[in-house]
């Protein structure tokens, strides 16, 4: 589905999915009553009512669907949703604004070579596991650009990531059409002036763990955690699009451009 001229489409057959606390599911009945409901695979849209957690879940699992996702606020952050407003729902999504979002993608291979995959449409991180802080090698484009990081972490952040955990580590914001990737240190210790860098979202990163047995390290791919890697491979995933709706004024672009200005 495209970004603009087939959003209207999308009022034809909803599903609703809630995070499950009582006050979304309460809604999601509300709503079904009011609208119908299919299951999510044979949906035109999708509307998430919970917070950015459940919103995160939506578009992993229907990520390779090409369905347009569209969310109402039923948790506690909700930078992702929409307001909560039972009436109008259809002429809503109708008239939303559509983002595209490319995710990250992620190969790890751990120290004992088993190697793992996940896609994050926030960030990839990379934290120390114990108390010794960890030892890192970053490399772009197979070229070495810092031989050794020693920090608490490292993380790897999309635009639509940047205000999440990249900008609590003081990475930068970046509006959400910029072709660039975050590498952002958290709580780095040498060296200790080194505040990130800003990539073409081209960029292949790879993040080299250092004395990986004595000082371990994990990744984090969103919600999917893989423990004593060795290395970790990250690239924007160009030929995923995801598409969330949001409604017209409170575009996701328009969230991400307030942030930079404190409101």
């Amino acid at each position: 589905m495209g970004a603009s001229g087939d959003v209207a489409n999308a009022t034809k057959k909803l599903a609703f999915l809630s995070s499950g606390t009582p006050e979304a599911e309460e809604a999601r009945l509300r709503l079904v009553e009011k609208y119908g409901d299919v299951p999510p695979e044979e949906a035109d849209c999708i509307v998430a009512l919970g917070g950015d957690g459940l919103m995160l879940r939506t578009l992993h699992s229907y990520m390779d669907s090409g369905k347009p996702i569209y969310g109402m606020n039923r948790g506690s952050v909700g930078f992702l949703m929409n307001q909560y407003r039972e009436s109008g729902l259809r002429k809503r999504i109708a008239e939303a604004k559509a983002s595209i979002i490319h995710p990250l993608l992620m190969h790890a291979t751990n120290v004992h070579g088993d190697e793992f995959s996940a896609h994050a449409i926030n960030e990839v991180s990379l934290l120390r596991q114990t108390s010794q802080i960890a030892k890192l090698r970053i490399l772009i484009n197979d070229q070495e650009r810092l031989p050794e990081l020693i920090t608490d972490g490292v993380l790897v952040s999309t635009p639509a990531g940047s205000t999440a955990y990249n900008l609590s580590a003081n990475g930068p914001i970046l509006p959400l059409d910029a072709p660039l990737m975050a590498l952002t240190p958290i709580s780095a210790f040498r060296p200790r002036r080194w505040r990130g860098a800003l990539l073409p979202d081209a960029a292949k990163v790879r993040i080299e763990v250092l004395e990986a047995a004595k000082r371990p390290v994990s990744v984090v791919a969103d919600h999917d955690e893989f423990r004593d890697v060795a290395y970790v491979d990250v690239e924007m995933d160009q030929g995923a699009n995801l598409v969330l709706l949001h409604d017209s004024g409170h575009s996701l672009e328009e969230r991400i451009l307030r942030e930079q200005f404190g409101y």
